[in-house]
């Protein structure tokens, strides 16, 4: 299976974080890598986002239907996540758009196999990080395939 862990693009400052938007910026960051990723996506995807509105935006440049689930909020667990992937079906395409830390958990979970919740990656606003996942007998096997960010898409 195909995963790709969106960050979402550049948001304002607010008070309220799950109310806050995409800045001018972060439509520019989400609209270039919304485009590379229509370029080579597969047709057989499914779109997740949270709950936060910058999150729905940078997901709505796909252009594409998209489920909101709180799974993908901004305070959600890992290992959460690792459940619901394994959940999916093996043939398709996943899209979760969400935030950091999770997203950075989640890169170094993926690749090391363990969860080591000191770990995770710097993720930049927009930025993907594109894998092919394996599971075998309920554990999973992770490479990358692409990462890039609205900087190197310019």
């Amino acid at each position: 299976m195909d995963l790709i862990l969106w960050r979402h693009a550049e948001a304002e400052d607010n008070w309220e974080d799950m109310a806050r938007k995409l800045t001018i910026k972060g439509q520019l960051q989400a609209k270039l890598s919304a485009q590379w990723l229509r370029q080579h996506l597969p047709d057989n995807r499914q779109i997740y986002c949270s709950e936060a509105v910058r999150s729905q935006q940078t997901a709505r440049y796909l252009k594409q239907p998209f489920t909101v689930n709180k799974l993908f909020n901004p305070d959600c667990h890992p290992l959460d996540l690792a459940t619901f992937l394994q959940q999916q079906l093996p043939t398709s395409t996943q899209i979760w758009v969400g935030h950091q830390p999770w997203i950075g958990q989640f890169c170094a979970y993926l690749l090391n196999g363990v969860w080591l919740p000191q770990q995770f990656w710097s993720v930049k606003k927009s930025a993907f990080w594109w894998f092919d996942v394996r599971f075998y007998q309920q554990r999973h096997q992770a490479r990358v395939k692409v990462v890039l960010s609205p900087s190197n898409l310019k």
